[in-house]
């Protein structure tokens, strides 16, 4: 990243953002005009080639991108389900091949068949529907099971807005040292795959100087399988506002930005719909209730870039520079956006603040285990017979989840990736192994991440999905470090060539690839592709012998 840069799209603050410039000089053809392009470059003072940069990285920016008009979901769930197919062929009856385009994982995991078209997304026997859908643009709204087995935080429903804002009220008459005290005590560890300790990153960003601060909510959860930050911001949308202003007034931050993924359209009103609420209500803006704490929205959407879920991409992206990984350190607590101190937590860690600011951290501590406290949302993909968002106390076994929450699975099934693209190849028998926690999956050899479960069905050959793996990294790649960059386009071309072809994939070499892959790269893109691939390898090793030489 460039500090030049970051200044320079800082001049402006918030108010006035290149990367949301851009987007909306994409609206109406799909990508910026190079009129756009030129006029942003003299406003913000920064040269031609980093707005083009920029630009031509994102899905639904680049140059690629124009003349779009409906999506297909090429995600992970979608994939094994099968049904992409079908709703490719729907499409084409009614779009002509160059107006189609891919989206990554529209959070849609529950029942597939998933497409955007018009600013909505839709799933499901929604295809079925495509030409009242294409006539009237009418939204189907989105169902899914919701459920909890222990402790409900996130999935109880909150009361109204002065009601439940009142434990903000409460927070501000505390200092912000006691709260961090209650945070610290709760032991809540991110949600978002890293597991770090919160309390950490805003006790370091509160103790960096400075008198602009920044909270981050990262929510780009671009996950294939994962929805369970959809469901928050759709359904519980004041549990991540109230817990990033709480964040803010502990480390001293005066803004929340927080970005979302340009896949999920019904996030994005949702959350802009729920902020405006809050100004209405007086919640927002200079002096907060009287208390000198002042605190402000920014809703930043994305634009198509899985890296994005990368807390330093996500800040270059924000202030509208090529969405590449940094090098750390400095951290963004003490060097974020606009090189300013700035904390980034996803929308789940978030949305604990309130329970934990309400009845305490120690209550917050006495549900799950030791090491990982709380609850943890899961995704469940279409496979199960009961798919949705469930809530468990941390430590509950992994086989409650399958059987009792999700009611099995509806076909036979091999393995289920668990926490995403990055995460474990969990095999069904060792479903009985696992709990719901870091410390069991990381003991087991896998990795929670997010929690989301894409299965893996006994039909469904395990080559293609590590093929499919190495294909999303590279798709996704910044392509800042080598190993990245060029081992996942190494690994998915001869992957490919093995399935398609008499060609097989030397071990060493393919040993080789992972371990320059796990140690070479900048961040958890390249560095945790390794694992699924290795947990197959080890655990499906009988189906992929014939596309391998020792």
């Amino acid at each position: 990243m460039s500090r030049n840069l970051s200044e320079l799209s800082g001049r402006k603050g918030l108010a006035d953002n290149l990367f949301e410039e851009l987007g909306i000089a994409a609206k109406q053809s799909g990508t910026p005009s190079m009129e756009d392009m030129e006029r942003l470059t003299e406003e913000f003072l920064v040269g031609k080639a980093n707005v083009y940069g920029a630009v031509s990285f994102y899905d639904f920016l680049k140059p690629e991108n124009r003349g779009k008009k409906v999506y297909v979901c090429n995600g992970s769930a979608c994939l094994t389900a099968g049904t992409q197919q079908k709703v490719e062929a729907g499409l084409a009856n009614h779009f002509a091949a160059s107006e189609v385009g891919v989206m990554c994982c529209l959070g849609r995991c529950h029942e597939n068949s998933a497409f955007y078209y018009e600013g909505k997304n839709y799933s499901g026997n929604a295809i079925e529907q495509i030409a009242e859908i294409k006539r009237s643009k009418s939204a189907i709204p989105d169902r899914y099971h919701v459920g909890a087995h222990g402790a409900a935080i996130l999935t109880t429903p909150y009361p109204d807005l002065d009601e439940y804002y009142a434990i903000f009220k409460n927070c501000l008459s505390r200092s912000p040292e006691m709260l961090l005290s209650e945070l610290k005590d709760s032991g809540l560890r991110g949600r978002g795959g890293a597991g770090f300790s919160m309390a950490f990153k805003l006790d370091s960003c509160r103790k960096s100087p400075g008198d602009l601060k920044f909270i981050v909510c990262n929510a780009d959860e671009g996950d294939p399988g994962a929805y369970s930050d959809r469901y928050i911001m759709e359904q519980r949308p004041h549990a991540l506002l109230m817990g990033m202003m709480i964040a803010g007034y502990i480390c001293g931050a005066g803004w929340g930005v927080v970005y979302i993924r340009g896949e999920y359209p019904e996030s994005v009103d949702i959350v802009n719909a729920a902020v405006a609420d809050l100004r209405e209500a007086g919640w927002l803006g200079a002096n907060i209730a009287g208390s000198g704490f002042s605190f402000d929205f920014k809703i930043i959407e994305a634009q198509g870039a899985y890296i994005c879920g990368e807390e330093t991409a996500l800040l270059s992206s924000i202030e509208g520079q090529r969405p590449e990984v940094r090098v750390r350190p400095p951290y963004p607590t003490q060097q974020g956006l606009f090189n300013r101190p700035t904390v980034v937590n996803n929308v789940e860690t978030l949305a604990n603040l309130p329970f934990i600011m309400q009845h305490g951290g120690k209550a917050f501590a006495a549900i799950g285990t030791q090491k990982s406290t709380g609850t943890k949302l899961l995704s469940l993909d279409g496979h199960f017979n009961r798919p949705g968002i469930y809530e468990v106390d941390m430590g509950t076994p992994l086989g409650v989840v399958v059987n009792d929450l999700g009611g099995g699975f509806r076909k036979p099934v091999k393995a289920m990736h668990i926490g995403g693209p990055l995460g474990g190849l969990v095999p069904v028998h060792k479903i009985e192994s696992l709990t719901v926690d870091f410390d069991s999956f990381a003991k087991e050899g896998f990795l929670l991440g997010h929690a989301s479960v894409v299965c893996i069905p006994e039909d469904f050959p395990i080559i293609q999905y590590l093929e499919h793996l190495f294909e999303f990294t590279a798709h996704e790649s910044c392509g800042k470090c080598f190993p990245c960059r060029l081992g996942s386009t190494r690994g998915f071309e001869m992957l490919r060539k093995a399935r398609t072809s008499d060609f097989k994939v030397d071990r060493t070499l393919m040993d080789d690839l992972l371990e320059t892959l796990e140690i070479g790269s900048l961040c958890a893109l390249g560095g945790g592709l390794p694992l699924p691939i290795k947990n197959a390898m080890q655990y499906f090793e009988e189906e992929l012998t014939q596309y391998f030489i020792k």
